[in-house]
C-alpha cells in the first residue's frame, strides 16, 4: 500500500478509534443495547404468533409470515435512525462542547468531517442488525439460507445514501437554529409508520400508500425482503434500485447546498462558538 493510500486512510481510522474506544468504555451500555433487541425480538416473534394466519394475503411476496417480515423491518430502520441523527449530533455536540469552531477550520472539509464522524455509527448499525437477525434464526427459526448478499449489500450502500441526505439536511438545521431539529423528527416518525416497518404498506389506505412512496424506506424495506427473504437478485429490485438512487442523486447535492450555506451563515455570524 502507498504512502498516499495510508494517508488517506489515517483520518478515518482516527475517528473510527475513537468512537471505537468511547463506546467499549460503556459497557453496561452495550450489554443493555443487545438485551433490548433481545427482548424486542422475542416481543414481535410473540406478536407474530397472534397473528396466525390473518395476514398472510398482504404477506405473500415475502414468504407469507410476519415474523420474518417484521424483524427485518425493525433491524434495518436502525439505518434510518442513525443516518437521521448521527450528523446533526455531531454539530449539536460540537456546538455544546465548544470545539465546533475548530472543527470547521481545519484543512479537512467539513463535510468530510460529517462522513469520517458518522462511520462508527454505521458500523455499529450493521452490528446491531446482525445481533437482530442472530436471535431470530438462533431462537425463532427465521429462515436467512436463501438471501442473496450481494442484492443486499447493493440496497445497503444506496439505502444509507439515501437516508443519509436527510441527515445532512438535519445537521444545517441545527447549524441555523441551534436546536429544535423538526427533520429527524418528522422523518423519522412518517417513515416508521408509512414505510412498512411493521405491516404492509398494501393494508394502508390509497392515500396514505401515496405518502408511503414518498419515502425511501418503503423502497428499501422491499428490496431487502425480497433479497433476504425470497433471494431476490438485483436484476429483480431494479426499480427499488432505481428510486432510492434517484433519493440519493438529488438528495445530497441539495442538502450539501443547505449545509454549506448555513455553515456559510454561521462563519459570517461568528455563531460557531456559540452554544
Amino acid at each position: 500500500m502507498s504512502v498516499l493510500s495510508l494517508s488517506m486512510l489515517h483520518k478515518p481510522y482516527a475517528f473510527l478509534r475513537r468512537d471505537f474506544l468511547g463506546e467499549i468504555s460503556y459497557r453496561l451500555s452495550f450489554v443493555s443495547q443487545v438485551a433490548g433487541v433481545f427482548f424486542s425480538v422475542v416481543m414481535f416473534y410473540y406478536i407474530s404468533r397472534l397473528f396466525g394466519s390473518s395476514a398472510n394475503p398482504y404477506l405473500s411476496a415475502y414468504g407469507g409470515e410476519y415474523f420474518p417480515f417484521v424483524l427485518i423491518g425493525i433491524a434495518f430502520y436502525r439505518y434510518l435512525n442513525v443516518a437521521l441523527s448521527i450528523f446533526a449530533v455531531t454539530i449539536r455536540e460540537g456546538q455544546v462542547t465548544g470545539t465546533l469552531e475548530a472543527m470547521f477550520t481545519t484543512p479537512t472539509r467539513p463535510i468530510t468531517l460529517l462522513i469520517y464522524s458518522s462511520l462508527w455509527s454505521f458500523i455499529y448499525a450493521t452490528f446491531e442488525v446482525a445481533v437482530y437477525l442472530f436471535f431470530g434464526v438462533v431462537f425463532f427459526g427465521f429462515q436467512i439460507g436463501q438471501a442473496n448478499l450481494l442484492s443486499v449489500l447493493v440496497v445497503l450502500f444506496i439505502t444509507i445514501l439515501a437516508f443519509s441526505s436527510f441527515g445532512i439536511l438535519s445537521a444545517g438545521f441545527v447549524l441555523f437554529y441551534k436546536r429544535g431539529d423538526p427533520i429527524a423528527f418528522v422523518f423519522g416518525s412518517l417513515s416508521a409508520f408509512l414505510g412498512g416497518v411493521y405491516f404492509p404498506v398494501a393494508i394502508l389506505p390509497k392515500f396514505l400508500q401515496f405518502g408511503s412512496n414518498l419515502l425511501p424506506l418503503t423502497y428499501s424495506l422491499r428490496s431487502l425482503r425480497q433479497a433476504i427473504l425470497m433471494g431476490a437478485p438485483v436484476t429483480k429490485l431494479g426499480y427499488d434500485l432505481a428510486v432510492l438512487a434517484l433519493f440519493a442523486a438529488v438528495g445530497i447535492p441539495l442538502s450539501l447546498i443547505f449545509f454549506n450555506t448555513a455553515l456559510s451563515r454561521a462563519k459570517d455570524e461568528g455563531s460557531l462558538a456559540q452554544f
